[in-house]
């Protein structure tokens, strides 16, 4: 037998995110023109408690030095002749929520404060950018939910922002989620039309498979939530055909997860059906898995509001939670509800994973995101992964790196 390690640098419905509004009350920017191929080319029809002051012990981060450049570095070879394909670079984040203007004004003065330069920096390099997009681009008055109650939040942003996003230089937005429609079904289709109108397209709509074309590589992607309205998490036969069929037309197949209880009670991956405010939030370990094996490559998870652990699965990157990215005013910054990151990976045109790594990035007390040389997300999730899959071949040095342990 014969032991490799592969080095993959890893540098660092009714309540949801709502944890947090009140404690705490980003977006990057690549410098990218977005080109014809950039755009999508098919779409297929086929409450929370306060964040937990009992936070988890984690060792002290080494401050390592974080380049103002990204680590992962593109090989300086002669463009791909036409029609071959390329490894693409995916970069993820997070929940994502400009602030809001209702029920009151919570929002900046200009936008684009929302966006440090420090972080800009770091978002130049991706072929797809995706986030999880958890507000309404709308105008209309009326909120589908009763905030009167306790821990029931509802967000609206102004349609305006979808300009930002396209600045930012997202891709795709998930949208299957439990604020998407905190405006009923015209605030849904204002925010997927306006979102449409700059360029970025939307997932998580029923049945539905959205096919982009990066680098000549055709991906198809999926997203699925804890509820019937949205591609279900708890429907596995549904979701195993979606996956297969998206598997038949691409050679890249990423699934978007919203999954998960909240908060910084919620930092740890069990391998059971989690709960919050009573409502079945799935088991993310069984349905991650489950998508693995009917054959996607990358599983993004989102919801939770803290970073979660990542795993090889078969050869396939899973990232239980990306955390929080932008809460301006609406989300929780306190303790690990403030850790997030930019997961950024390199896949090759089969779908294997090359190269990964999260850029640690720390929310302010405004919600806004910020580089963070502490590398606290990358400590964080070292922690998580020896906790949650002490038996996987994992392993996370000081510095983010993952390295995987493969035998032959």
């Amino acid at each position: 037998m014969l032991n490799q390690r592969l080095k993959i640098s890893l540098s660092a419905s009714f309540v949801g995110c709502c944890f947090a509004v009140g404690i705490g009350m980003g977006l990057l920017s690549r410098l990218q023109v977005k080109t014809p191929t950039d755009n999508a080319i098919s779409v297929e029809t086929t409450a929370a408690p306060s964040a937990s002051t009992d936070s988890v012990k984690i060792p002290t981060a080494n401050k390592q030095k974080l380049a103002k450049s990204p680590v992962l570095r593109r090989a300086t070879a002669e463009p791909a002749a036409i029609g071959v394909s390329r490894s693409i670079i995916i970069q993820a984040v997070g929940d994502v929520i400009p602030g809001t203007n209702y029920p009151n004004h919570r929002l900046p003065a200009d936008y684009n404060q929302l966006i440090p330069k420090s972080v800009r920096a770091y978002l130049n390099r991706a072929d797809l950018l995706f986030g999880n997009f958890e507000t309404n681009l709308t105008n209309y008055p009326y909120s589908a939910k009763d905030i009167s109650r306790g821990q029931v939040f509802a967000f609206r942003s102004p349609p305006a922002y979808s300009k930002l996003f396209a600045d930012v230089g997202f891709d795709v937005f998930n949208i299957a989620n439990n604020h998407a429609k905190d405006f009923g079904m015209q605030g849904f289709k204002d925010t997927v039309n306006n979102l449409k109108n700059v360029g970025i397209e939307t997932v998580g709509h029923k049945n539905e498979i959205l096919y982009l074309e990066k680098n000549n590589n055709k991906i198809a992607m999926i997203g699925f939530a804890p509820y019937d309205m949205y591609n279900s998490i708890h429907d596995l036969e549904t979701a195993t055909s979606l996956v297969k069929k998206a598997r038949e037309q691409a050679n890249i197949v990423i699934i978007s997860m919203h999954a998960g209880a909240e908060g910084t009670g919620a930092l740890h991956t069990k391998n059971q059906t989690e709960y919050f405010y009573g409502e079945n939030r799935g088991n993310s370990i069984k349905f991650a898995r489950t998508m693995i094996d009917a054959g996607a490559d990358l599983v993004l998870g989102h919801g939770p509001h803290v970073p979660r652990a990542m795993e090889m699965y078969n050869g396939k990157l899973i990232a239980y939670s990306l955390g929080n990215f932008l809460g301006y005013r609406t989300l929780s910054t306190v303790a690990q509800a403030g850790y997030s990151m930019i997961l950024e990976v390199k896949m090759t045109p089969e779908g294997n994973l090359e190269q990964a790594k999260i850029i640690p990035v720390r929310m302010d007390k405004q919600g806004i995101p910020y580089i963070d040389q502490n590398f606290n997300t990358v400590q964080l999730v070292r922690y998580l992964n020896k906790h949650d899959f002490p038996d996987s071949s994992v392993e996370i040095n000081q510095k983010g790196e993952l390295i995987v342990a493969n035998s032959q």
